[in-house]
């Protein structure tokens, strides 16, 4: 008997939602394979990282398995190095080094993004993407150690630079990175004083003239009056211009002593895309409305990966965000399946319903179906959301926000990342690269890291 041989690459909200739904399409049709290529056997809810990295969420509960989640769909663990169009092949790196090969009658490219990486003097060497778990386990542990030395510096100036925490891009993640991290770094000095009296500092830059610029105004208005309230130091029309080791130069010349700067100034779409050959808008591969490659009706790409039509605003695609990634998985799943005769096919189409951003604590500012909130009432409207979009672990993680809400952080480092496995040009958030051993124990030297995109961006 001929089977159909499906292949998802990537199990970010467009990929794991495409898995679920052909999952679901299949399940009476023992003549389909669907295989999901991913570097881990997880789907990540990337809105609540920071939610991670500040210690309000232990790390399973944003992760969901895949193979206890996605019926009838074999996981094949590895990062893809290539796509053959003509052969209908892709070939892969499984984690232990070992190459593989996937054929296949019908693909899906959902590979997501990376970070952006601008060209800015010690960057690369000095500062840290959010992009995954691996970066989420280091940050926490990174800030946890510099409040530590903090609070044991022979002197008040290296205790000001440890504890001077630097955020760049004002982003969703680099606000709610900082929003988190602020809450998080107050907690810790109440059981370890600092030097007479001294405070964290919290600096969120942006070349941007507001926080979360490509938000509607009034959220952005919430949300830088909710951060500097806080005491967060929101600089607009600010950017880096060159990290070291030991502080960041800004653009007008000031120079900030810190030991971490976060990088959140955007993602690009992987590079795995561009390597096709095929048209691109942007970086990312240009599709028809049935999220199909042009030329090759057997592939499909959605996500950050593709640059979908938006039906709403003609001549312009849709944006890299989590809400459209996830519907575009639900599409593409059904077109999919309809090329194999399962189902009809629907051109994509959707109306972005809002947005949320948690501030930390009870403070969020949300604009769900275009009514602008803040306060308690967008915290509880935003964290509603949350546990209704997450596709799994929903009573764990309302179990810790409760935790949270009445019991205190547990200020320990783990030592299960280290700075030089999550490096800011990783090309995959989730492939660690080890480029050989460089000692986390120098406590001069600048080990930081930084936030996505921005999707967070994603957002769903």
């Amino acid at each position: 008997m001929t089977r159909s041989r499906i292949v998802i690459v990537g199990a970010g909200f467009a990929g794991y939602r495409t898995a679920r739904t052909l999952s679901r399409l299949t399940r009476r049709r023992a003549d389909i394979d669907i295989t999901l290529l991913n570097p881990t056997d997880y789907f990540l809810y990337l809105p609540l990282l920071p939610h991670v990295a500040a210690g309000v969420l232990e790390p399973r509960r944003v992760t969901v398995s895949l193979s206890g989640t996605l019926p009838r769909v074999r996981l094949a663990l590895g990062a893809a190095d290539d796509v053959d169009l003509a052969r209908r092949e892709v070939t892969y790196t499984d984690p232990e080094g070992g190459r593989g090969v996937l054929s296949y009658d019908r693909l899906v490219l959902a590979v997501g993004s990376v970070h952006k990486l601008l060209p800015v003097p010690g960057v690369a060497e000095h500062a840290h993407g959010f992009r995954g778990m691996p970066e989420a386990l280091y940050l926490r542990d990174h800030i946890t150690r510099q409040m530590e030395l903090a609070a044991a510096a022979p002197d008040p100036a290296t205790c000001r630079a440890r504890c001077t925490f630097v955020v760049a891009g004002a982003g969703y993640t680099g606000v709610e990175l900082a929003a988190q991290g602020e809450l998080f770094t107050d907690a810790l000095v109440h059981g370890q004083p600092l030097w007479q009296g001294m405070r964290p500092r919290w600096l969120l830059l942006d070349i941007a003239d507001r926080v979360l610029p490509e938000l509607d105004p009034r959220l952005s208005s919430t949300a830088g009056r909710v951060l500097r309230r806080r005491g967060v130091d929101v600089r607009t029309g600010t950017s880096v211009k060159e990290a070291t080791k030991d502080g960041v130069l800004l653009d007008d010349g000031e120079f900030i002593e810190t030991r971490t700067l976060m990088w959140c100034v955007g993602v690009r779409p992987d590079p795995l895309v561009a390597a096709l050959g095929r048209p691109l808008e942007r970086g990312r591969l240009k599709v028809d409305r049935n999220l199909n490659l042009p030329d090759h009706p057997e592939v499909f790409a959605c996500g950050d990966a593709a640059a979908v039509p938006d039906v709403h605003h003609p001549g312009r695609y849709t944006p890299m965000t989590a809400q459209h990634a996830w519907r575009q998985g639900a599409a593409a799943g059904r077109n999919v399946a309809a090329s194999l005769g399962l189902t009809s096919r629907r051109p994509y189409a959707h109306r972005d319903l809002g947005f949320t951003v948690d501030l930390g604590g009870v403070q969020a500012a949300a604009n769900p179906l275009g009514v602008p909130l803040s306060g308690p009432l967008a915290g509880a409207v935003t964290r509603g959301y949350h546990l209704a979009a997450m596709p799994g672990n929903r009573v764990r993680v309302a179990a810790d926000w409760l935790l949270d809400a009445v019991l205190p952080r547990q200020a320990v480092q783990l030592g299960l990342v280290r700075s030089w496995s999550v490096p800011l040009d990783t090309a995959s958030p989730e492939v660690a690269r080890v480029p050989g051993p460089r000692s986390d124990a120098d406590p001069n030297r600048q080990e930081t890291r930084t936030a996505k995109e921005d999707p967070h961006d994603k957002q769903q």
